[in-house]
Formats: structure tokens, C-alpha cells, sequence
């Protein structure tokens, strides 16, 4: 029996704690008391979703904010979350960014701005050297700038994170007029945000981990001022229609508030060292890689596998046939030519299709003028496949940065999660299934040649050559021959 003196302490206690809570890391902690070890999560398949889902979580999150980014563009996108980390800096948040060099489209100018916040810490991984002709830098030292840190995550007071394929680009949150990338990823809530965190620590602390102000060859000179000054005029213009909405978006505090529900899950995180892109190729090393073979193998009846670039090679097709032999089903979804934002890796690709399809799977390449009504955003010219993950059984899902090519398994770093949750497996495998009718091409082999098959108002169409390839992007695709397969 609890004593009355004992229950006034317990309750100091409970509001002493209370005032130390984020309303994050209240949320983690109420959902740790009712799912134990499980994990909450929810599926972020829109961009505009993705993009609300940080926003909110920057709003709210009154500790730290750790970023890992594998890419950066200086466009609004960037813009967005640039001001967004100030907002939270000024409240007293830590903020943490961690950004790969190569493929970082931002300039240092603004990424600058950031860094000079007492609260704001950038890091740049594996940084080129700024002086003299950058691509000269990396032609110079290729073998340690050709390895990257490809993992992207984001988290809130150490308990909520986004994990999967999004960069921070307008094209991954219906920002772009252009092109509309496909990606997904997951809001998790619970222990795995802490698995998180501490894979972030091992990148951070990491000697290839080098702060910004090493790196940059700004002036000190530029008035801080003002360049902060230019980020908020150009949100002032975005501050209009559907990105007010997107700004506004809802989703996390539905979640919060149990208007939407999270899926508790079992789950596992699996990340390769940062110590891989320091040392040689091989399979030790290639622990992310290692993980989803392991997986893929355990298999009983069903494989969905959504992935932009495809290059199996001699092992990949070896793992499709042990498959078809075990009477698992496996369903491949990947870009068309005309889809595809990196035409060298759908060359590599092209040379395995007929192969792939002997192997018993079912072989579907994205419609790049597969556009669907859209709820907020704009109605862009081309759709570009951009997700990664790999829908088991039914029953498990597998959802990170990696995509199924040389350059994510063996060159580049990786990071993903795996989700053992079948209502949630399920209704994603129901929906993808459902959506290849309308969104994609089933290629099939036929009198050794190949024919892209889709069905028009209940009609079947067959195309005889890549569909919506421009003859410029198949000429493209015929030159880009010349670039060794293990590169790409």
C-alpha cells in the first residue's frame, strides 16, 4: 500500500520529469509505457506528408535535432528547412546537419549562414577540397572521393525520427513543376529513434565527419544578416496556396493526438559502418547488403521489391533463380528508361532484363507520365521512381537508403530499418499491387525480344521499344555503355 506522503513524492516526481519532456519525447515515453521494446510507425508516401512531418517535428522538438543528408539543393525545399533549423535554433534547440560533399547542390554560402548559429553545428562528410576546380579535386583523389555516405535520416529530441530514400530537394515534396520523385519513408516513434541516434553518433564522431567552418572558403565577412535576411523573402513568395498547405500540414499532430494510428512493430535497424568507405571492397564490409540477402532468402512465398536502379549482376540473378527454385514469388517494380534520372544506370540494368525475366520474376518498369490527382502539389511533367524497399511475406518491411546496384552495396554507406508489422506489410503490398496496372509497364520477353505491356481502358497495349524514350535519352542510354558497371 502507497503511503499519502509517498504518493504526494511520486507525484512531485511525475511533474518534476514532466517539465523535462518535450512533447516528443512525452509522446515516446507514453507509447514505450503501452508497446514496450515495439516501435510506432507510419507509412510517409507523399512528399507533401514528409514535408509537413518535419516541419512539425521542428516546431516541436526542444532539445536537438540531428540531420544526416546525402543531398542538398538550394532551392526552396532547402530554403524550407534552412529557416525552418533557425526557428528551432533560436528557441534554444541543439541542431546537428550532417551532409555528404559531392552531390551537395546547396551553396556554402548558405550553408554557411546555418553553421554561424550558436546552436547550429554543420559537418560535412568526406569533404572535396574547395580550392581550384572541384571536379579536378575529385578526378585527383577518386578512390576516397567515389565513396560516399549515401544514409538519410532525421531526429527529434532523440524520439521521433523519418528514416528512408528522401533527399531535401523540392522534387521529393511536390515542390517541383518538373519532376515528381516516388519515394517513401517512415515516421518512427520509440526505441528504434534511439537506434537511430546512435547510428547518427557513429557518423558524427566519425574522422571523415568534418565541420563546415574547415571545409568552407566563405568570407567571415558576409553579414549574417542579411543572408538570412534573403532565405525569409524567398519563403515569403512560397507562403501562397498548396505550399501553405504543405507548411500547415497536419499529419504529425493527428498522430500525437491518436486521430491517425501508429503500427506497433518489432524492429531492427542495420546501417554499414562509416569505417566501410575507408577500407577495401569487400564482403565483411557490406553490412547492409549482407542483411537484405539474408532476408530475401528467408522467404516463404512472396517478394515486392521497389527499387530506381536495378543492377543485379551474376550474384543478384543467381539470388532471383534460388528463389523462383524455392517457389517464392518475386515482383521487381523499377524505372523506365524515360523515367529514370540516372540514364548510365538503366543501361547497366538493360543488359540484365531478359536474364531477370528467365528467372522466373515479374519484371515492372515505372510509366515516367504515371501522374495520379494529387491532393496538394503540383501536377509535374515526369515521374521518376525514387523508393527503396523490399515488402516480404506480407509480413515484414525493409526501408532505408539502398538501392539494388553496385554503388549502394558494395561503394557507398547505407542505412534502413526492418519493420515486422503484416497489417502494415499488407496494406502496402495490396496497394502497390494494385497501382502497377495503372503506373507501370509489365516487361515481357517474347520471341527473344522485348515488349512493354499495359492495359488502356480495359484495352492491352504493347510497346516494341523503351516507351516515352526520347530518341536523344535511347542514343543516351547506347553511349553511356562506356562506364564500367561496378561504378554505377
Amino acid at each position: 500500500m502507497v503511503t499519502k506522503s509517498a504518493h504526494d513524492e511520486l507525484t512531485k516526481a511525475k511533474v518534476k520529469q514532466s517539465k523535462h519532456l518535450s512533447p516528443l519525447t512525452e509522446s515516446a515515453h507514453l507509447w514505450s509505457q503501452t508497446h514496450g521494446k515495439q516501435s510506432g510507425f507510419y507509412p510517409l508516401s507523399q512528399g507533401m506528408d514528409a514535408l509537413g512531418a518535419r516541419l512539425r517535428l521542428t516546431e516541436q522538438a526542444q532539445f536537438s535535432i540531428d540531420i544526416q543528408s546525402f543531398l542538398m539543393k538550394n532551392d526552396y525545399a532547402g530554403a524550407i528547412m534552412m529557416n525552418a533549423l533557425l526557428n528551432a535554433a533560436d528557441r534554444g534547440v541543439k541542431v546537428r546537419f550532417l551532409l555528404d560533399d559531392i552531390f551537395n547542390f546547396t551553396s556554402d554560402r548558405h550553408l554557411w549562414l546555418i553553421d554561424r548559429h550558436p546552436n547550429i553545428e554543420v559537418r560535412i562528410f568526406n569533404p572535396i577540397s574547395r580550392r581550384g576546380v572541384v571536379l579536378l579535386n575529385i578526378l585527383k583523389d577518386f578512390k576516397r572521393a567515389n565513396r560516399r555516405m549515401h544514409s538519410k535520416s532525421f531526429t527529434a529530441d532523440n524520439a521521433v525520427s523519418i528514416l528512408g530514400g528522401r533527399n531535401i530537394a523540392d522534387e521529393y515534396f511536390q515542390l517541383n513543376d518538373a519532376t515528381l520523385f516516388l519515394d517513401f519513408e517512415v515516421l518512427a516513434l520509440g526505441p528504434i529513434a534511439k537506434d537511430i541516434s546512435t547510428s547518427f553518433e557513429q557518423y558524427w564522431n566519425h574522422s571523415h565527419s568534418i565541420p563546415f567552418a574547415s571545409v568552407s572558403g566563405i568570407s567571415k565577412n558576409i553579414n549574417l544578416h542579411i543572408v538570412r535576411k534573403s532565405v525569409a523573402e524567398r519563403l515569403q513568395r512560397l507562403h501562397t496556396g498548396n505550399y501553405r498547405k504543405a507548411l500547415s500540414n497536419q499529419l504529425l499532430q493527428d498522430l500525437i493526438i491518436n486521430r491517425e494510428t501508429l503500427y506497433p512493430a518489432d524492429a531492427q535497424l542495420f546501417y554499414d559502418s562509416p569505417n566501410k568507405l575507408l577500407q577495401d571492397f569487400n564482403i565483411e564490409n557490406m553490412e547492409v547488403a549482407s542483411i537484405i540477402r539474408s532476408l530475401l532468402l528467408q522467404s516463404k512465398q512472396e517478394i515486392v521489391m521497389i527499387t530506381p536502379y536495378f543492377i543485379p549482376g551474376q550474384a543478384g540473378l543467381n539470388l532471383l533463380n534460388t528463389l523462383n527454385q524455392q517457389g517464392v514469388r518475386v515482383v521487381i517494380i523499377t524505372n523506365s528508361l524515360a523515367s529514370n534520372n540516372h540514364v548510365s544506370a538503366h543501361t547497366a540494368y538493360a543488359r540484365y532484363r531478359k536474364k531477370i525475366i528467365q528467372t522466373g520474376a515479374q519484371l515492372y518498369e515505372t510509366r515516367a507520365n504515371a501522374i495520379r490527382p494529387r491532393k496538394f502539389g503540383h501536377s509535374p511533367k515526369n515521374v521518376t521512381l525514387h523508393s527503396k524497399a523490399f515488402l516480404i511475406d506480407r509480413k515484414c518491411l525493409l526501408v532505408g537508403s539502398m538501392n539494388l546496384d553496385p554503388r549502394s552495396l558494395i561503394i557507398n554507406a547505407e542505412l534502413g530499418v526492418l519493420i515486422k508489422n503484416q497489417a502494415l506489410v499488407s496494406k502496402l503490398a495490396e496497394r502497390t499491387i494494385e497501382r502497377l496496372v495503372n503506373s507501370s509497364y509489365r516487361v515481357i520477353e517474347h520471341n527473344n525480344k522485348l515488349e512493354w505491356h499495359r492495359t488502356v481502358d480495359n484495352q492491352r497495349v504493347i510497346e516494341k521499344k523503351e516507351p516515352l524514350a526520347t530518341i536523344g535519352r535511347r542514343f543516351k542510354a547506347w553511349l553511356m555503355h562506356i562506364i564500367p558497371e561496378n561504378q554505377l
